[in-house]
């Protein structure tokens, strides 16, 4: 069923926009095919690795997979709408016809968004400052970094090299902590040992704390939160850390990702992150999927810093995303008092490495007091882009 409905764009882009083309029937045949096997990229990972979510190919072929399956993606999105105003045209009696021109314009359109989104998915990611306002922050704490990694998706597109990158510019930030809100790899810890190893470098005074994502569980999840322990992170699986400054204190607490039971893992529980939580210290919770964003407001959490999303990868498109995540895609939500900031990913998941208009990051967060009631509005953000 899932190779199944990723073959279903290629389908309509062969039927509806290779098929009406002046060509002969072999070329029409030969490109058919070559689309068909490009949309079958996710059955190929499974053959090289025993999984769709981790392709263990040279890493040009799966930027060649990628770029050619995205490709088609945006074919079809353009063929469809399309469609829609050749079937509107014909219900007003206003009949318009299709150029194959036109046709070539889609495509050539498709194959350059293609290759830039590609692009744009798989860079080292520029810095982004945002500001975040805590209510009853502590003086101490003014002014407090957090540097927030999430989606890096470690894998053969995402390789040592890039790993590497992320972490050199991530320590270049002199942020007071770190924190990786999930989906750290995609693949074993056989296959992304060398990958990861980077991470090892990560430092920050007050430590580099680390979350599961949904992706942990798809692979050996116990033998990695192991790993990224013995890289000198601090894994917390529904359990806070108290951070002190001069006798004030910030809590920041993690939970497990939300399909943990489905893998026969401990299950999210912020009740039993916060158990024995210092009275009157903010609280930050790291919770790699935004959709339970209402609970930890109402549990009293001041921030809540998530991913997963990707941003919805597309703008324009990402709305589709929403619904399966609480309706939190993007950015700042004010949620019941509480901030909820959903970042776009440092990396993403190698399986639709596509980006266009929702850009990676690496972010920073400088905490503020809080100093009026917080806005109904998204709270404003400040960005800079560093050079990468």
């Amino acid at each position: 069923m899932f190779h199944l409905i990723f073959s279903l764009p290629s389908l309509y882009v062969i039927t509806r926009f290779i098929g009406p083309m002046p060509w002969p029937l072999s070329v029409r045949l030969a490109t058919a095919l070559l689309l068909l096997i490009a949309s079958q990229y996710h059955l190929f990972c499974r053959f090289s690795s025993g999984s769709v979510f981790a392709p263990e190919m040279p890493r040009f072929i799966v930027i060649l997979f990628n770029w050619a399956f995205c490709a088609i993606f945006l074919i079809a999105l353009m063929q469809i709408a399309t469609d829609a105003v050749a079937l509107i045209s014909l219900i007003v009696q206003h009949k318009i016809a299709i150029l194959p021109g036109y046709r070539y314009a889609i495509g050539l359109i498709a194959v350059v968004l293609s290759a830039y989104g590609v692009h744009q998915a798989i860079r080292v990611p520029p810095v982004k400052n945002i500001t975040v306002e805590v209510s009853g922050l502590p003086a101490e704490f003014e002014g407090y970094k957090i540097v927030q990694l999430t989606d890096m998706h470690i894998s053969r597109l995402f390789p040592a090299s890039w790993s590497a990158a992320v972490v050199k510019k991530a320590n270049g930030l002199g942020a007071d902590l770190i924190a990786i809100t999930g989906d750290v790899i995609d693949g074993t810890v056989n296959n992304r040992r060398k990958d990861v190893e980077p991470l090892r470098d990560l430092s920050a005074p007050d430590g580099v704390y680390v979350i599961t994502g949904n992706h942990e569980y798809f692979f050996e999840q116990k033998k990695w939160t192991e790993h990224l322990i013995q890289l000198g992170m601090k894994s917390l699986p529904n359990k806070h850390a108290v951070i002190n400054r001069n006798g004030a204190k910030l809590l920041l607490a993690g939970v497990n990702d939300l399909s943990a039971s489905n893998r026969s893992s401990t299950s999210s529980d912020l009740d039993q992150a916060l158990e024995n939580a210092p009275v009157g210290a903010p609280i930050i919770l790291l919770d790699h999927q935004p959709r339970n964003a209402r609970q930890a407001a109402a549990r009293g959490v001041q921030l809540q810093l998530s991913g997963h999303t990707h941003g919805g990868l597309i703008s324009g498109l990402d709305r589709f995303f929403a619904p399966a995540n609480g309706g939190f895609v993007s950015g700042f939500y004010d949620v019941e008092g509480m901030t909820l900031y959903v970042n776009n990913g440092t990396g993403l998941w190698p399986g639709m490495a596509l980006r266009l208009g929702r850009p990676s990051e690496l972010t920073l967060i400088t905490l503020k007091a809080r100093r009026s009631e917080p806005a109904k509005e998204a709270v404003p953000e400040t960005v800079a882009l560093a050079s990468e």
